[in-house]
């Protein structure tokens, strides 16, 4: 046999937290169809604890995935993902054994018996579902029951390293101070320094046209179309078997590589042909549709209840013509988006270089400058969520750019703060106090995810893992 590490290349799982969520929400589905394999072979490796290809193949297994779902999706690297969730869980497990942590039959009889999927109307444990749960997933009683136990201990380990986290009274009251005090800002919109899209002149159009003509080509197309309904199809105004029986046996002429023309002559339909067209505006329309879908040269696309047959004829690749005003609007829209990116990046660079002052501020503002009070850190009123966290951040005195929900930048300044008055409403309190105690496990569970990487070292082997890659190509 092989020296399993002679050809592991060394890779860390990171987010491991995430993962353990991921590996819950595989829950207890059934298996795929059965993966198999007689090769033995390790395919990754955490401290001296070997994970073989056949236990990756049993984890494939208990997945829920199709080989057929897992083919279609091998290049989204669903292998890969779900060897970090074997890694993951296997890791867990490891330390869920390190810190010597159990769990007694009685928890997991109990837990078994509140499962909503085994519970009759009356909320009553129900053993026929559970077997019939059983028989539908392809699983023996013990297999479920080891399943749940190690989710169940999973559980218990996070509840262990972040369960006691509650948060002090002086922790809660400097939560509730820094999320609710009034946040006092000046702010500039930046709008009116952009170059509006109407001022552009012709040769600064022409130029804009010259310097990206290949990345401005678009694609024209001659088509043909039919629009199929039970009028036209059957002479009946309401949908019927009958119907989806002539869509399908379309779509069986379709894969047999019958031709449009053939097919819509056999129907006797009014055929539809527009030449030359390009999608400039992004309607809701049918050729806009058949444009969007035009990788397909002949295709059966729903619309709203009724069905279009089309076929692409032919596609040509060219420059739009500058008398065409869509174009001419869309490359204005486009200088436009261009100066304004410009602008807003030389005014961050300013920032990030601790070059943009008050002097900058009021010089920009020109006696324009606005004010407001945020209420409290989800005061999103004017400005969007994350801009008004980051206000918050900022110490007294300092500059930013934020933005609002219709995407208007600004450059705003904190100029004070002031605490509120620490709420006595015990619902307000008690709410508080789960906010912090939240953000208190969230950091804990943060360290613990960074400890676990430097105290386990994982190893993967690529050229195991490739082998597996191609045993479903």
């Amino acid at each position: 046999m092989i020296n399993p590490l002679s050809n592991f290349t060394k890779k860390k799982i990171g987010g491991l937290i995430l993962i353990f969520v991921i590996i819950i929400a595989f829950g207890f589905g059934g298996f795929g169809g059965g993966f198999n394999t007689g090769n033995q072979n390790n395919i990754a490796k955490i401290n001296n604890t070997n994970i073989s290809t056949q236990d990756f193949m049993d984890y494939l297994n208990q997945s829920g995935l199709t080989q057929q779902v897992i083919k279609e999706n091998i290049d989204k690297n669903v292998i890969e993902e779900l060897l970090s969730s074997l890694v993951s869980s296997t890791l867990l497990n490891l330390e869920i054994k390190d810190l010597n942590l159990v769990i007694s039959d009685k928890i997991i009889a109990e837990t078994l018996k509140k499962n909503k999927n085994f519970l009759d109307e009356n909320g009553n444990f129900q053993r026929t579902l559970y077997e019939k749960f059983l028989l539908t997933n392809s699983m023996s009683a013990a297999m479920y029951e080891i399943k749940l136990k190690n989710n169940v201990l999973q559980r218990e380990l996070f509840t262990y390293i972040s369960g006691g986290a509650k948060s002090p009274k002086f922790l809660t009251d400097k939560h509730f101070l820094e999320k609710n005090r009034k946040l006092y800002i000046e702010f500039i919109k930046l709008n009116k320094f952009y170059k509006k899209a109407d001022k552009f002149t012709d040769q600064e159009i022409k130029m804009f046209i010259d310097d990206n003509s290949e990345k401005l080509k678009q694609d024209y197309i001659d088509f043909s179309y039919v629009i199929l309904t039970p009028k036209n199809l059957l002479g009946i105004d309401d949908f019927n078997q009958a119907f989806f029986d002539v869509i399908d046996e379309i779509d069986n002429k379709i894969s047999k590589n019958v031709d449009f023309k053939t097919i819509t002559n056999e129907l006797d339909i009014d055929v539809i042909t527009i030449n030359d067209y390009i999608n400039l505006e992004n309607k809701e329309t049918i050729e806009n549709k058949i444009y969007n879908s035009r990788k397909d040269n002949i295709e059966i696309l729903e619309d709203n209840g009724t069905f279009i047959f089309y076929q692409i004829d032919s596609v040509i690749q060219k420059l739009p013509n500058l008398n065409d005003e869509r174009f001419v609007k869309q490359i204005t829209n486009l200088l436009f988006q261009k100066e304004k990116f410009e602008f807003n990046k030389d005014i961050l660079s300013q920032l990030d270089k601790n070059e943009f002052n008050q002097a900058s501020f009021d010089k920009l503002g020109g006696g324009e400058v606005e004010k407001i009070q945020l209420n409290s850190i989800k005061d999103i009123n004017k400005f969007e969520n994350n801009s008004v966290k980051i206000l918050y951040t900022l110490p007294i005195n300092t500059f930013t750019l934020i933005a609002d929900r219709e995407d208007n930048i600004f450059v705003a300044k904190v100029i004070k703060f002031e605490d509120t008055k620490i709420s006595q409403d015990s619902n307000i309190l008690n709410a508080i106090a789960n906010e912090a105690s939240a953000e208190n496990r969230n950091g804990i569970l943060k360290s613990y995810d960074y400890l676990l990487n430097n105290k386990y070292e994982v190893i993967v082997n690529e050229k195991t893992l490739d082998r597996v890659k191609n045993y479903f190509k």
